[in-house]
């Protein structure tokens, strides 16, 4: 779909990206090997997502390329004063938790519930939560609003 950005060009980018995911509450510093090694699981994942949606069936590489990953030393979970979850660990302790959360996906009856946005030009992949199971978009404020304005302009022009 449409032409993909990589958001994953630099070391800075995979920090930030630790923090905005929730990851890591502050900033860390991951070097090139992690820069990789987090491009890899996101192929992983998304090859892995993309084979059980289309084929009912895990692609072996990716799944190889996930378990070997999983099966490293993960963060370290602890409580904060406000009770929320804290992980601890260099950049690669946090792809392996990452890799470990995919793993019980991947391994559940919820690997049915993932779906990829049908916006145009959108690739994103999601879990859909929704008590239906009949959610399109990766987010109604973006690509579904979007598709849902080009059907109306079409109708429009069609009277």
């Amino acid at each position: 779909k449409g032409a993909q950005q990589d958001m994953l060009t630099s070391t800075g980018d995979l920090g930030r990206w630790l923090v905005a995911a929730d990851l890591a509450a502050s900033p860390v510093e991951p070097g090139r090997v992690d820069l990789e090694l987090a491009r890899d699981l996101r192929e992983a994942i998304y090859t892995l997502a993309l084979s059980v949606m289309r084929r009912g069936h895990a692609d072996s590489d990716a799944l190889a390329t996930l378990n070997a990953l999983a099966s490293d030393r993960p963060a370290t979970p602890s409580l904060d004063a406000s009770g929320h979850v804290r992980l601890k660990g260099s950049a690669r302790a946090l792809l392996v938790t990452v890799a470990q959360q995919a793993v019980h996906l991947f391994g559940t009856e919820q690997r049915a519930r993932i779906r990829q946005c049908e916006g145009e030009t959108c690739a994103v992949l999601f879990l859909d939560t929704s008590r239906t199971g009949d959610r399109r978009w990766c987010s109604m404020a973006a690509c579904g609003n979007k598709a849902k304005v080009a059907k109306f302009r079409r109708r429009e022009a069609a009277r």
